[in-house]
């Protein structure tokens, strides 16, 4: 589906987002009568500090002056790898952008990530990853890290990570392998109107607390990552 196309799905009420030049904002009508906050990336577009400022200034903002969910629609490239955003401090500003959308979400405004695309590295992490919960569309082409780039830092060759990712999600990129991990929380059905299955999404949100170990485990993508997580989490309260 293209993003005019989910738009006017999810939005039968109409709308008023915009894309420029990649970086994607405004809001839609839910039929709660709410508005939803609208931001993200467009036309597998590199994340770098001026979209970064952007989509966090649109949230922080958002948060003063409305109510309502916030959708996160993605189809990024990974994060702008230039040295101008270097230098910069990229990686302060896709932490910055990460930090206000949890924000949001702590404060009222539940966010949800909404995958129809592509998405990598730190650009995946800022975004869609950032969110409560994250949804996938059919045809969605998500990647913490493509194989090549993880052959370059764990020095393992690629044929041996590509044997790995036939049985161990984790070490696979694509849509269904993170739904199996936990990280994406549904895929939805392109053949629904997607109003249909938002309603129903935010009927039934999970609460706040990052629960995606568990979501692993019970899909045996990630079999040990909840257990690790709640004995860390009883040292910390030990600790206190």
């Amino acid at each position: 589906m293209t993003l005019d196309e989910i738009l006017t799905s999810l939005f039968p009420a109409g709308h008023d987002v915009r894309n420029a030049g990649g970086v994607v904002y405004g809001s839609g009508s839910l039929r709660s009568g709410d508005r939803a906050l609208v931001v993200g990336m467009a036309d597998r577009t590199p994340l770098g500090v001026d979209d970064a400022i952007r989509l966090s200034a649109c949230v922080l903002h958002s948060l003063a002056q409305d109510r309502g969910p916030i959708l996160v629609v993605v189809d990024s490239d990974s994060q702008r790898m230039s040295k101008r955003d270097e230098l910069l401090g990229l990686n302060e500003f896709l932490a910055h952008l990460g930090k206000c959308l949890i924000h949001a979400d702590r404060n009222g405004r539940p966010t949800i990530g909404l995958l129809y695309g592509h998405s990598a590295a730190g650009a995946f992490l800022a975004t869609a990853l950032a969110t409560r919960v994250l949804v996938g569309l059919p045809g969605a082409t998500p990647a913490v890290m493509d194989l090549p780039s993880m052959s370059k830092v764990t020095k393992l060759p690629v044929e041996v990570l590509e044997e790995k990712a036939r049985s161990t999600p984790v070490f696979a990129p694509g849509l269904e392998n993170l739904a199996q991990t936990g990280a994406v929380h549904v895929i939805w059905d392109a053949g629904i109107p997607l109003a249909d299955q938002l309603d129903a999404l935010l009927a039934a949100l999970p609460e706040s607390d990052d629960r995606r170990d568990l979501l692993g485990k019970q899909r045996g993508g990630r079999p040990r990552a909840h257990e690790i997580a709640e004995r860390v989490r009883g040292l910390v309260l030990q600790s206190r």
